[in-house]
């Protein structure tokens, strides 16, 4: 197997992964567990497991003539950007408590136009017309994905609102991700992210720490950690180098219909054709946006 499809499917695996955890989160949502229990479990048991692995990583791969001011600076703004981390799980979380899995994802996949704006605003990156394009098409289909155009289909709009906030907070993680800390090790760099937002969730934890049923941490934490926090970082860390930016986008895309397929699996979710064309609207406008990038390694 050649290293370029190697990298497609590691991508490919690490964004199922995403695809697949909401399934994960609903059904311990049925076991009784409330958001608070869920985030705090997910991300401590991934904060412990992170910082195991990179206490590995750096015996393998010292830090070098990096100066203590330069890391300590740079683990302070990782640990800063990862508060972004810790309030998307928030709000994805209560999400998920009055919308379904399938519908859920299309909200938080937003990102993806969020990003565009953001790049517009801060960097003052003009739109091309085919980002401009393909945002215009995922609106579309988000419209019709979340059924927001059918009277007789009830929008939880609670659900809807914690959703968008979501994507805001996901945009900015990702935005932020790519631009703090990069001489350091992906790992260390994950760990730092994960400890902003470890402390937000803390934070949002405390007010019922003295209900706090602790069997998360033995039921379902464990496995929201690993397709949340563990697993999907080491993917995307092992295939994105080995592809690029655009293709990784293009190939991320599989989290949408891997998270609607798991919803009518294992929650027995239905979604109706009009759903269905709205995501597929959405990974078309996604694919749109970066085949380009995507051309330049293929060709």
């Amino acid at each position: 197997m050649n290293s370029f499809l190697r990298g497609s499917i590691f991508v490919g695996i690490a964004a199922s992964c995403y695809g697949v955890l909401t399934t994960f989160v609903k059904l311990a949502y049925q076991d009784g567990f409330n958001t608070r229990e869920v985030t705090l479990a997910q991300l401590a048991i991934g904060f412990v497991c992170l910082s195991i692995m990179n206490t590995w990583f750096k015996k393998k791969r010292p830090t070098g003539k990096i100066s203590k001011s330069y890391l300590l600076k740079s683990k302070l703004y990782l640990a800063l950007s990862g508060t972004s981390l810790g309030f998307t799980s928030i709000f994805y979380y209560i999400a998920m408590n009055y919308i379904s899995v399938s519908v859920g994802i299309v909200l938080l996949m937003q990102s993806v136009w969020m990003g565009v704006v953001l790049d517009i605003l801060v960097n003052k990156v003009k739109p091309t017309k085919q980002k401009i394009i393909a945002v215009v098409v995922i609106l579309i289909g988000t419209i019709l994905a979340a059924n927001l155009l059918f009277s007789e289909v009830q929008v939880n709009l609670t659900g809807v609102f914690y959703g968008f906030l979501a994507a805001l907070s996901y945009t900015v993680t990702i935005f932020t991700s790519n631009r703090v800390g990069l001489s350091l090790h992906s790992i260390s760099r994950s760990k730092w992210m994960m400890t902003g937002g470890l402390l937000v969730v803390i934070v949002y934890a405390i007010p019922a720490l003295a209900e706090f049923n602790l069997n998360i941490f033995m039921l379902w934490g464990p496995i929201l950690a690993l397709f949340g926090t563990l697993l999907p970082p080491l993917f995307f860390t092992a295939g994105m180098p080995k592809i690029n930016l655009g293709l990784g986008a293009i190939i991320s895309a599989i989290e949408l219909p891997v998270a609607a397929i798991m919803g009518y699996l294992v929650l027995n979710e239905t979604q109706n054709l009009n759903q269905w064309i709205g995501i597929i609207l959405i990974i078309a406008a996604i694919v749109f946006m970066n085949l380009q990038r995507a051309k330049k390694i293929i060709d």
